[in-house]
């Protein structure tokens, strides 16, 4: 190990005595929660256990430079870091190991998430943000390997946006764009795309980002030599490291287990990443897992004796116990006494957490028990029910399931017997889903003032001699009214900047705003994202663009584990109103269709999906988007930019709304749904069926997530008693979604005298060219001949068979 040096020439060294023994004090407390963690894990009183263990001393000497307005996007290993800035108490590292329902314990994810996964508060308790820059922040953690990384991205470029663009308020997000976004890996998945893709997209932009990677040479049991070329991912990035001609990183190495080297590697790659805004990675080696991988399993099954042997001398914090002791700054009689200390105080911890986390439980327990025994006296069934009673009494440690399947159960040895009794129990019951659902369930929207939801409609004006123009020059002329509104918002996407983006969208407005609010990027889905969650994050408005639908597949990860379940997993603590914008639909071929819905409105429940059918409309909902926190997908028509609209003169002002549907054409005899180009084919093919006697109404969805929130669509049905829902995804894809919300959410089968009907797409993608379109997808003649079909069973002579 390194000598010992000062941090600061001007601390004496009594005081760096002092900083070092709390330092340690740090690292023996984060261990100890470690392996008296993994125990409770073994006992049954927490379900999973992945920690920290192994990689305390580097994340001490990160916490030294980790400053107020710094975020971090990390891997699940380090409650080091968050204990050493204040984030992370003993009381509260065992409340999220048990899942403990209150944010209050469990400031992380209120029982969300398990234990590891950290995240501060940016939201005040109205949804409002909090001041970034005067505290220490962390976004919040997600599992997938790597997952972390697209974020990392956009929370170090709002640095250099708050730095560089004039004009944006950054009183409670930045300071002049000198914050840092540290991010952490395991050296493993250092393997994934994710990685590599954020690597050089940070090397490309040049933001402080300051990426650590934890080496201990295994990805759970699999050593690097079958994770990483070389078995080193800083010798194969090395090419990344910037010289005097070349933009680049700064590539740092250092031992896990020398505190000094640790300290004086964190203190330079802060200089230059916060100074310099120069990305920066960390490539700290020679960590250990004392417990392996996680609670699931043994080290000792994949390490051998010499690497087991090997772990045990070099462990981090036994080798600065050695160091501390060998520099004279404390006896190692006096670090045994710390070490029992430490050891109650975590004990302690863990007591009071499991303590706080019972208590409710076993309050509710006695109420179920008085109510289940006062229908026992009073049913014919006491004996079954008595076998409940003493089930959940015997239980020594229960959880809310227990005490309410128990009640549940109850009830059906009460069918058909009546009491005051029974009544008492059924509405605790009910009472009880009130109160505890929302525990585990609220939040996967905003619940602020700012909620989408809360947005009301403003419609588009047009002067008596209005326009026809292509539409694209409607969203070209909003996106223009949104840049000069908002100075902190910014777009960027393949092909957005120098050339307007492919469809001529954004014609001219990189000229106008310049290249960092309307930018072009690389081919790299995935990072797009993450560049947009993380600006969002910090309070910027950002508009990432994804080309084509088709290829948002890329990023789709992305926007389901971490975007959609952002709200959600810290229970409104952090947000990110990310618009995704790209456009899909009835463009002829495999790859550029864009007709994927079913699959990306399933995996992005969190996340509105917007599907407006002309450029007018999806104009309106950018408009409505920006005063509102909530993230979206809008996806714009792509045969619509040439179609001819009439220009409104409130271009800026007009909202389109979020969950309504809007009803194209009035009809007596079927209900016609549909959305976005599809919904183009099924209005003309409305005026086709007037011409043999069917009179169609024809609604258009607007928005799959969230649907139809008014119920205007039963409303409907319930005049004309028929339905047919029109899309051009594959069979059983958001077709089935819509009518499922129909029938189920809307009750709407109680309206039909025929079978409702789906009309989708053929199962496989769109073949290519227009007859490739035609036989793939469905054509006005097939919207007419399945409407037909379905009048004819109604009305044989009156609609006869066509063919």
């Amino acid at each position: 190990m390194t000598t010992i040096t000062k941090a600061t020439s001007d601390m004496t060294f009594q005081d760096f005595k002092v900083e070092i023994l709390e330092d340690y004090k740090t690292a023996l407390t984060s261990r100890e929660c470690s392996l008296l963690g993994r125990r409770e894990v073994l006992t049954g009183k927490a379900k999973f256990g992945i920690f920290g263990d192994g990689k305390e001393i580097p994340q001490l000497a990160w916490a030294k430079v980790f400053k107020n307005g710094d975020f971090r996007s990390g891997y699940y290993r380090d409650q080091t870091l968050m204990m050493a800035i204040g984030e992370l108490s003993i009381q509260q590292f065992f409340a999220g190991l048990y899942g403990h329902t209150s944010i209050e314990a469990d400031p992380m994810s209120a029982g969300r998430q398990m234990g590891g996964h950290f995240g501060t508060h940016s939201l005040d308790e109205n949804g409002a943000w909090k001041n970034l820059i005067d505290q220490k922040n962390s976004s919040a953690d997600i599992s997938p390997t790597a997952g972390q990384m697209p974020r990392l991205l956009g929370l170090a470029q709002a640095s250099k946006i708050y730095r560089n663009v004039k004009g944006i308020d950054t009183t409670k997000f930045s300071k002049e764009g000198n914050e840092i976004a540290w991010g952490t890996i395991g050296n493993a998945s250092t393997s994934e795309g994710l990685f590599f893709e954020t690597i050089n997209a940070a090397g490309v932009l040049q933001v402080p980002m300051v990426i650590s990677v934890w080496d201990d040479e295994y990805g759970i049991s699999v050593h690097a030599r079958h994770q990483t070329t070389k078995e080193n991912i800083s010798e194969i990035l090395k090419g990344f490291q910037r010289d005097e001609n070349n933009k680049g990183y700064e590539i740092l190495k250092v031992k896990g287990w020398d505190y000094t080297a640790l300290v004086e590697t964190y203190q330079k790659a802060e200089r230059i990443a916060r100074e310099e805004h120069v990305p920066v990675m960390i490539h700290v080696i020679e960590l250990t897992q004392p417990q392996g991988h996680s609670t699931s399993g043994s080290h000792e099954r994949y390490k051998n004796k010499e690497r087991l042997d090997w772990e045990k001398e070099y462990d981090c914090v036994a080798q600065m116990k050695l160091w501390m002791i060998a520099n004279n700054i404390v006896t190692e009689e006096e670090l045994d006494a710390l070490h029992k200390t430490i050891k109650k105080d975590v004990q302690n911890g863990k007591k009071a957490a499991w303590d706080a986390f019972l208590k409710p439980i076993l309050v509710e327990r006695k109420e179920a028990l008085s109510l289940i025994s006062a229908v026992a006296q009073k049913s014919s069934n006491r004996v079954f029910i008595n076998k409940l009673i003493n089930d959940l009494t015997d239980i020594q440690e229960p959880g809310r399931k227990d005490v309410l399947s128990a009640c549940r159960r109850a009830l059906r040895y009460l069918v058909g017997e009546d009491s005051s009794e029974k009544t008492t129990l059924q509405n605790w019951i009910t009472t009880y889903f009130e109160d505890v659902q929302p525990k585990y369930s609220s939040h996967l929207h905003s619940t602020s003032k700012w909620s989408a939801l809360n947005a009301q409609e403003v419609k588009p004006t047009y002067n008596d001699d209005a326009e026809l123009v292509d539409a694209r020059l409607i969203l070209r002329d909003n996106f223009d009214s949104i840049f000069g509104h908002y100075p902190d918002a910014l777009i960027f996407g393949e092909d957005s900047g120098n050339i307007g983006d492919v469809n001529q969208g954004l014609e001219g407005l990189q000229e106008k705003y310049g290249e960092l609010r309307v930018a072009d990027v690389g081919i790299r889905e995935a990072t797009i994202l993450g560049q947009g969650i993380g600006m969002a994050m910090r309070g910027l408005r950002p508009i990432a663009e994804i080309q084509y639908l088709d290829y948002i597949l890329y990023a789709l990860q992305i926007m389901s584990d971490d975007l959609a379940t952002l709200q959600y997993r810290t229970k409104g603590k952090q947000k990110a109103p990310l618009i995704i914008r790209t456009r899909g639909h009835r463009l002829e071929g495999i790859w550029h269709s864009g007709s994927q819905l079913g699959g990306i409105i399933n995996l992005i429940r969190g996340i509105h999906v917007l599907v407006p059918r002309n450029m007018t409309k999806a104009a309106g909902f950018y408009n409505t988007l920006l005063e509102c926190d909530e993230p979206a997908l809008i996806i714009e028509c792509l045969n619509g930019y040439r179609l001819k609209e009439k220009m409104p003169n409130n271009i800026g002002e007009f909202k389109t709304p979020i969950g309504v549907v809007e009803t194209i054409k009035e009809g007596r005899d079927i209900t016609l749904v549909s959305y976005g180009s599809t919904l183009r084919i099924v209005a003309q093919t409305a005026k086709e069926l007037l011409e043999v006697g069917i009179d169609a109404e024809v609604i258009d969805v607007q928005s799959l997530l969230p649907f139809d929130l008014n119920h205007d669509i039963v409303k409907s049905v319930a005049k004309t008693n028929r339905l047919m829902v029109i899309d051009e995804d594959v069979p059983g894809g958001a077709s089935a979604y819509i009518l499922n919300e129909i029938l189920n959410t809307q009750n709407g089968f109680e309206h039909l005298d025929s079978q409702p009907k789906t009309l989708a797409a053929k199962p496989h993608r769109p073949a290519y060219g227009t007859d490739g379109d035609y036989f793939s997808k469905p054509s006005s003649e097939d919207i007419f001949e399945a409407v037909y079909e379905v009048m004819h069973e109604v009305s044989p002579n009156d609609f006869p068979k066509l063919r």
